[in-house]
């Protein structure tokens, strides 16, 4: 490929790709990459050692794929707002918490459309044996993740290594709808309590 470069490679020419996989990084090689902000595309910092946040990489402003698997990013990494990213790989991390995670692709990554996160403990991808039963609950839990994903991220055409169907955006937002409805059924009983407990005091502080 003409575009592709190593990060070994000259900075004069103008990249849309570059890599810097297996190279046993622990910090961004901000110096090389941030060099090609007229033409970057494609940026593949996998199997790494990496786990700060990449605030710079907000200057790739035509950035599409960012490649950071097999790194050390967990849950609470930071990005930047990147509105040109339409593709994150992330996958074999230390991600543990799904809702911090997805929420800060959704806030950062407001186009994307192929997110893989697979071989996380978060998003599990694998069955190590075990019964049928155990076998059956780990299928529940991933669907469940899968669902959870695709309710909070709508405008997804892949997920991990599989296509988003229609049917399963139907099943996501009537999940998600019934979360919600629960959530608010809750606040709303909490706040009525709460009014009605300051209702029962004010009596009282008239008296005094």
């Amino acid at each position: 490929m003409d575009h592709h470069a190593s990060g070994q490679q000259s900075h004069a020419a103008h990249f849309q790709w570059l890599s810097f996989a297996y190279q046993s990084l622990t910090e961004i090689p901000y110096e090389t990459i941030l060099t090609q902000t007229d033409s970057l595309q494609v940026l593949d910092l996998s199997y790494n050692l990496l786990d700060e946040n990449p605030a710079l990489l907000g200057r790739l402003e035509k950035l599409s794929t960012l490649i950071l698997d097999c790194n050390n990013y967990t849950s609470h990494v930071k990005f930047p707002y990147m509105p040109s990213v339409t593709t994150v790989c992330i996958n074999k991390n230390k991600i543990n918490n799904l809702p911090v995670f997805v929420e800060e692709i959704w806030r950062k990554f407001p186009n994307i459309k192929i997110l893989s996160m697979m071989n996380n403990e978060a998003a599990p991808s694998y069955f190590n044996g075990g019964s049928l039963t155990q076998y059956t609950d780990y299928r529940r839990a991933q669907n469940y993740r899968r669902l959870y994903v695709i309710s909070q991220l709508p405008g997804l055409e892949i997920l991990d290594d599989t296509e988003v169907l229609e049917k399963e955006r139907a099943q996501a937002r009537k999940t998600y709808r019934l979360q919600q409805s629960g959530h608010s059924s809750r606040k709303q009983r909490k706040d009525s309590s709460k009014k009605h407990t300051r209702i029962q005091k004010k009596p009282s502080s008239i008296m005094k």
